[in-house]
């Protein structure tokens, strides 16, 4: 099994910062929430693999999540008014037209604004399967950041979930969360993978990987059908269908904390 966990690290590891191509420069002229800022020459940039608090902006209803303001002003004081050099992952813009990057202040790897912003406690890594790259330095710091409790890490509302506590975990559906726990068992249906942590399917937690996400898994060498029994943490969506599950589109989504 040491071998197994080894292959997972090296597949997560793949994708580094090595791998970004050049994108847009501009001046930060402003700061729309903790990931999100605006350049001179009109471009709105995501910051791409991580997710700040989010504020409403605009959405009626929506509730700020706490340290949404402390995360856009830390970021404005990180970036605003700086020259700063996009480099793209993947996917390079979203539906909404916003360019998708990393920020290096200046082009210097050490004054990067994704990694400052989750060094800080201010942001969770967050992946999508057509933009996975810099992950790795990015739990880095996001492991140090909670280790440290510093910004969210200290507060309740961001805490990692326990898979072995479904009620709870239904309670937060529609919610983004950090959910660990040991794999009861694998199984498979449809095309699709089941990772199970209780016995009951109807209401305890599950992780399921869809046809196209088996072959990102594929491609990365790392078998999910290898994890009974294994202790991981998977981060994504909560949803609530036969009981609390999250939909893994990629591996970055899982960590292996311990094997048997």
């Amino acid at each position: 099994m040491a071998g197994f966990l080894s292959v997972v690290s090296c597949a997560m590891s793949a994708n580094a910062c090595e791998t970004l191509s050049p994108g847009p420069k501009g001046k930060v002229v402003e700061i729309t929430d903790g990931d999100t800022l605006i350049l001179d020459n009109s471009q709105k940039v995501r910051l791409i693999g991580m997710q700040a608090p989010k504020l409403p902006l605009g959405r009626v209803g929506f509730e700020t999540w706490p340290l949404a303001d402390e995360a856009k002003a830390f970021l404005a004081d990180f970036a605003l008014g700086e020259e700063v050099q996009i480099y793209y992952g993947t996917t390079r813009k979203d539906r909404h037209g916003r360019v998708l990057g990393h920020v290096f202040i200046d082009g210097s790897r050490e004054k990067w604004a994704q990694k400052a912003v989750i060094a800080n406690g201010l942001a969770r890594v967050y992946s999508f399967y057509d933009n996975r790259h810099c992950l790795d330095e990015l739990y880095a710091a996001e492991r140090q950041a909670r280790v440290d409790r510093e910004g969210i890490w200290a507060l309740d509302y961001y805490q990692i979930r326990q898979a072995d506590k479904p009620h709870k975990l239904v309670q937060l559906a529609g919610r983004y969360e950090l959910v660990e726990g040991r794999v009861l068992d694998v199984g498979e249906s449809n095309g699709r993978i089941y990772l199970n942590f209780g016995r009951d399917w109807d209401s305890d937690f599950t992780v399921v990987i869809d046809k196209p996400a088996r072959r990102a898994f594929k491609k990365a060498d790392f078998d999910p059908k290898k994890l009974a029994n294994a202790f991981i943490r998977v981060r994504g969506w909560v949803d609530d269908h036969n009981g609390p599950r999250i939909d893994v589109t990629h591996p970055e989504q899982i960590e292996i904390l311990a094997v048997q």
